[in-house]
């Protein structure tokens, strides 16, 4: 008969685990902060030149705006964007601790299950919007596009034969392209998150030669930034417009801005993450879908139509050009830049984050690690090509999932922003019972959700009609023109319900400030976790720490 009390004790991540905390969902402690300013400077290259920058700044081309006015939506929705992380990732730079347990002090100790809960949906649905973001690669996401396109060019993968039947909308070589990606991107969940500043900037430097390779190659046999800078004008509202083209640069990385604080929370200093975030997320956001913009444009001279994927850009410039051998090798290697920039995000997205918000769900047995390789295999068991064939309406909910994740990020910055004012007991973010202020009625604190319905309600009219494909009914106009400002709107009136029920209603124990310690919660748990708090009291002796800060 097996030891079923050993082989828990074996299963668990590490000894000093409890209901609420293990090594991942601590406060993060000094000798794990290792990030500094051009640390946080590689994260944003890596979030804000991707491909979805390229293909955002594109596809408003396509929603009727004309290029200056798109560049300008760029421009400002990426100011929106840097200032946005900045408020998310206080917490996380001053507390070191990240969404997951934050989560805790605004919806409750057991209410911090639904945000984390939604927050690992939305990580999912991202997963499999991007794996279903082309009919002709139905198994893959845009990186195994992006490999499969390298593989054509060096072999007859293209025209290999379908070993899959054909009710399974498979093919095989997207699924080939599919197991290539899993091989290279789950090596890399293995890096710890403070180390992995080198793997962004290598990402950072393929992909933007990738895309200066691309743009310099359209604007020199364009002549130019193309005819559509001087021949679209703009053929929608010119203020709706301009207001959706900022929402949707804002709603592109709200639910990445809405977890920032997984990330500053290995800032090896205060404010060191913050000037990065001012500065280069607008710019790479920015500069990124203005190239985006701007090979569009050229590449339509040239090419004939509109393509605002870069992954189809280079399979077009391949057939433009016959498969030359010239072509062939240019298409290989920016197809490269284009999969290292996705495996990054990948692992932002996918790793550290999601991984962090699955630890909390069961942080006895699941850390960062455990928990990014469950939302793997989620990705593979839900099998995203039968979706793309048989659930429309699915993925039309899922792509408008921004309906939740908007007032999550008003809920959050309201509650620690406005009414707390920064101040937290970290010590009862990990009790989980009556004695913890953040306990309230049975482990929920009700003003979260009101807060979250407030932002939401007026939203879901848009969505539905959205979704059911109503959006020419006249007497829907303004729920659509709503739900088309998704990010600003659940934003804004989540923040302001959440900042007036705290201030009518104040939640118990505002003001109160406490560093992390765990007495009793396991025997033989305590001796390590009393060390590490030991250490931050000393640290704060010593005047290394900030006032109203709790050090670990």
């Amino acid at each position: 008969m097996p030891n079923w009390k050993t082989l828990r004790k074996k299963l668990q991540v590490y000894y000093q685990n409890t209901a609420w905390c293990n090594r991942d969902l601590i406060p993060i402690p000094p000798e794990r902060r290792t990030w500094g300013i051009w640390g946080y400077f590689g994260y944003w290259t890596v979030s804000g030149s991707c491909i979805s920058a390229w293909s955002t700044g594109s596809t408003l081309l396509a929603f009727g705006l004309s290029p200056r006015e798109a560049i300008g939506c760029v421009i400002a929705g990426g100011l929106l964007t840097g200032l946005l992380a900045v408020a998310c990732g206080w917490m996380g730079e001053k507390h070191h601790i990240g969404f997951t347990v934050a989560s805790r002090f605004s919806w409750g100790m057991r209410g911090s299950y639904f945000p984390v809960l939604i927050r690992i949906f939305v990580a999912w649905a991202a997963r499999l919007l991007e794996s279903l973001s082309a009919p002709s690669y139905q198994a893959g996401q845009q990186a195994d596009m992006c490999i499969s396109l390298m593989l054509m060019l060096l072999t007859g993968f293209a025209h290999m034969k379908n070993f899959f039947s054909e009710s399974s909308h498979l093919a095989t070589n997207d699924f080939i392209g599919m197991l290539i990606w899993y091989a290279a991107f789950v090596p890399l969940v293995l890096v710890k998150p403070e180390r992995l500043q080198v793997p962004f900037a290598v990402s950072f430097v393929l992909f933007a030669t990738s895309c200066f390779g691309i743009l310099i190659w359209a604007v020199v046999n364009a002549h130019g930034p193309g005819s559509m800078f001087t021949t679209t004008p703009s053929t929608i509202n010119p203020g709706w417009g301009i207001m959706y083209g900022i929402t949707a640069i804002l709603g592109a990385w709200g639910a990445g801005t809405l977890g920032q604080s997984d990330w500053t929370r290995y800032a090896n200093r205060r404010f060191a993450p913050t000037l990065s975030q001012l500065v280069a997320a607008p710019v790479t956001i920015a500069v990124t879908a203005v190239v985006g913009i701007v090979v569009t444009s050229a590449a339509n001279d040239l090419l004939g139509q509109v393509v605002w994927n870069p992954i189809y850009l280079l399979a077009d410039i391949q057939e433009y050009y016959h498969s030359s051998g010239r072509a062939r090798a240019g298409v290989f290697f920016a197809s490269l830049g284009m999969v290292s920039t996705q495996l990054a995000i990948s692992v932002v997205l996918n790793s550290v984050s999601t991984g962090m918000d699955m630890a909390g769900l069961c942080p006895r047995y699941i850390n960062i690690v455990r928990g990014s390789y469950i939302m793997a295999i989620i990705g593979i068991c839900t099998q995203p090509w039968q979706l793309l064939s048989a659930a429309t309406k699915f993925l039309s909910v899922l792509s408008g999932f921004g309906v939740f994740m908007a007032p999550l990020t008003g809920v959050l910055l309201a509650d620690y922003h406005i009414v707390r004012r920064h101040r937290l007991n970290l010590h009862d973010l990990y009790t989980g019972n009556p004695s913890s202020i953040y306990w309230y009625f049975h482990g929920f604190n009700w003003r979260g959700p009101v807060a979250f319905v407030a932002g939401m309600w007026a939203l879901l009219p848009g969505l539905i009609a959205t979704v059911n494909n109503d959006t020419n009914n006249p007497s829907l106009t303004g729920w659509i023109r709503l739900y088309n400002l998704t990010f600003l709107v659940g934003l804004a009136v989540s923040f302001t319900a959440m900042a007036v029920l705290g201030y009518l209603f104040p939640p118990p124990g505002l003001g109160l400030q406490k560093p992390f310690v765990v007495e009793g919660e396991e025997p033989g748990s305590s001796n390590k976790i009393e060390e590490v708090a030991s250490t931050s009291g000393k640290m704060e002796k010593e005047g290394k720490g900030n006032e109203g800060d709790s050090q670990v």
